[in-house]
């Protein structure tokens, strides 16, 4: 009899209730109202923005209804979305992400709402009509990395944003306005007309700063200052290569400059982006379809190499030139993207001979490097309008991706918006 009765007890436990289920599909029907019921301030219930439906398809631009922040997170009017390759990559099907999805993650607009509950210091800090930068990676600020200081690392960015897709509640912001269904944010989703970010991952932009040239700050910027300030831990006097040298690789330049590089020697194929690479701060330019570009590089470091090289195209013959570019002692750090099945090689022998270091960098930290970089920009030691190349509408969107996988953009392209 008390055997009978475990079995039965057990069966109930393992068989979850109606209950359970009626409480998912509320809470989906709750998260749906929600959406539909929000105005901003007494305006607009409904936005455009752009779709990734899948890959090798042009992207739509379809209504959402208004994005609800909520506690720590803001709701910006996008002014600008910088055209990146990790979008591309993303609409080529080369780096898996949830689809459909709102990509664009290299913005700057105008705050015009708080999620409920939000802490007054971040309400203080935002307040309605600030501009603000926000970065690509947008840190959770309670994880073990994050306080660790190591907000590149982010645990919840990567195990819920970049893999599934969502904010750090598990919710993605967007739902399409004709039909309720969700779609899913890269970063915040910032190729739209409105879009939701995390606090930790914003930055006052001073009103002296352009909006549609300061959206590169949260990407391009971001991303060389990661790698250069981090990653290498360049020191005033070094001699640097950046091989790529598009929207990225063009930032890296300038920041090699900024921290006091003794040489800065830009590497790519196309010679307009070379003629860019001078204007930038690049001391010499090397055509690598003309010319070896390690025997070069050691030509112009008289023999030695660079003590920093920096590796900005995501691809397995420029990673092997990233490593045979550095001096005994030197480090490669690689920040290009590439398609998940691309595989490097490396000399072995020599990486353990001559304590060659090959450093992975993503990005730079949000917190404590977005301002900094604000500061650059601000001073004027980085030179934002050399940087952006392109200027496009919203419509023109596809137009630049498309230019962008051709190579005719030379520095950075930068959709404005509002």
């Amino acid at each position: 009899m008390a055997s009978s009765l475990s079995r039965s007890l057990l069966r109930r436990l393992a068989r979850p209730h109606k209950a359970f289920y009626r409480s998912i599909a509320s809470s989906a029907v709750d998260e749906k109202i929600s959406a539909v019921g929000y105005h901003v301030n007494g305006g607009p219930s409904f936005m455009r923005g752009t779709v990734f439906w899948e890959p090798n398809k042009p992207l739509t631009v379809e209504e959402f209804h208004m994005p609800r922040p909520k506690s720590g997170e803001v709701l910006i009017r996008t002014k600008a979305c910088g055209v990146c390759h990790s979008d591309l990559h993303v609409m080529k099907g080369e780096l898996p992400f949830a689809s459909p999805c709102v990509v664009g993650h290299e913005i700057t607009g105008e705050v015009v709402d708080h999620g409920a509950h939000t802490d007054s210091g971040i309400i203080k800090r935002f307040p309605v009509g600030s501009h603000v930068v926000g970065a690509f990676i947008m840190p959770c600020g309670n994880c073990f990395f994050c306080v660790k200081g190591q907000e590149d690392l982010c645990e919840a960015f990567f195990a819920f944003n970049r893999a599934k897709g969502t904010l750090y509640d598990g919710e993605t912001r967007l739902f399409l306005r004709s039909n309720g269904k969700p779609v899913y944010m890269y970063s915040m989703g910032g190729l739209a007309e409105y879009c939701v970010v995390p606090a930790n991952a914003l930055a006052v932009l001073p009103e002296s700063l352009p909006y549609t040239e300061s959206a590169i700050l949260g990407c391009a910027v971001f991303t060389a200052y990661g790698a250069l300030r981090h990653a290498a831990e360049m020191r005033a006097g070094d001699a640097v290569a950046v091989i790529g040298v598009g929207g990225v690789g063009s930032s890296c330049l300038q920041i090699a400059r900024a921290f006091g590089a003794s040489e800065v020697i830009a590497v790519d194929i196309q010679d307009d982006k070379l003629h860019n690479a001078k204007m930038l701060g690049a001391t010499h330019t090397v055509n690598a379809m003309k010319e070896d570009a390690v025997d070069k590089i050691k030509e112009i470091t008289g023999g030695m190499g660079v003590d920093v090289a920096i590796e900005a195209l995501g691809k397995p013959l420029t990673f092997m030139q990233c490593t045979k570019a550095v001096r005994d002692g030197g480090k490669a750090v690689m920040i290009g993207l590439a398609a998940t099945s691309a595989v490097a090689e490396i000399d072995i022998t020599r990486l353990v001979r001559r304590q060659i270091k090959i450093i992975g960098s993503y990005g730079a930290r949000a917190r404590q490097d977005l301002p900094q970089i604000v500061k650059l920009a601000q001073s004027g030691i980085f030179n934002l309008k050399n940087t952006v190349s392109r200027k496009c509408k919203f419509e023109e969107a596809n137009q630049a991706y498309e230019d962008l996988d051709h190579g005719k953009i030379v520095g950075r392209a930068v959709v404005e918006i509002m």
